[in-house]
């Protein structure tokens, strides 16, 4: 087996299971046409976001790490209309074309981007009380993903969803001595995941069109 098939697979389910979207074709041609990395979810990824959130019902959803706003015009569909989306974004070249996705799909007045360092975003937001949210997906920089976390659980409440992307870095993650700092800072998250108290928590390995990666799954506990 080789990406060559779960390209074809990731292709099939998409076409078997997601009827045709041109506002998401037409994100990803933006995105590709300002120059962004196409590190986006997958089509049948970005339809998972959506159905997780609202088998759970999230009205306040924290995205950490927007790039162009794929994945969130997946969630951001999943709210209802008085619903909110937070996504932090460091680069405000990224965040100009996902806040240009938003008006495309109709949906800038669910989604609230911030700009800037998300650690600093994430304490503005704490001080402001902007929580509880619902469900969280954190996809960003992986050193700091530990740090993330932490401040996942503070802006949460019990039933918490906080999905994690990238967690597997094509089975890296197994490598203690692995100097990647992407990775060192996966494998702190996982443990820290593991053993946090307030959190219940597995994760998948995936293949597809992305490559070799997964996703961690964690619920706030009572």
């Amino acid at each position: 087996m080789d990406q060559g098939l779960w390209i074809t697979v990731d292709r099939y389910l998409t076409d078997t299971l997601l009827p045709p979207d041109y506002q998401m074709e037409n994100a990803l041609e933006a995105n590709a046409c300002a120059g962004l990395p196409a590190i986006d979810v997958a089509p049948n990824q970005g339809k998972m976001l959506n159905l997780i959130a609202r088998v759970q019902g999230s009205r306040r959803i924290l995205e950490i790490g927007t790039l162009g706003g794929y994945s969130t015009i997946w969630l951001a569909r999943a709210l209802p209309a008085d619903g909110k989306l937070i996504t932090l974004e460091l680069d405000p070249k990224h965040a100009a074309v996902a806040q240009a996705n938003m008006q495309r799909t109709g949906l800038a007045s669910l989604v609230d981007i911030r700009v800037g360092p998300a650690v600093e975003s994430l304490e503005k937001l704490h001080a402001e009380n902007s929580g509880p949210f619902d469900f969280v997906f954190l996809d960003a920089d992986k050193p700091n993903y530990p740090v993330y976390l932490d401040w996942a659980v503070k802006l949460s409440r019990p039933g918490t969803v906080i999905l994690t992307d990238n967690v597997v870095r094509d089975g890296a993650i197994v490598d203690k001595n692995n100097k990647d700092e992407r990775v060192q800072g996966t494998r702190a998250f996982l443990e820290k995941l593991g053993n946090h108290p307030r959190l219940d928590a597995t994760a998948i390995q995936t293949v597809g069109s992305k490559g070799y990666d997964g996703f961690a799954l964690a619920v706030v506990k009572p």
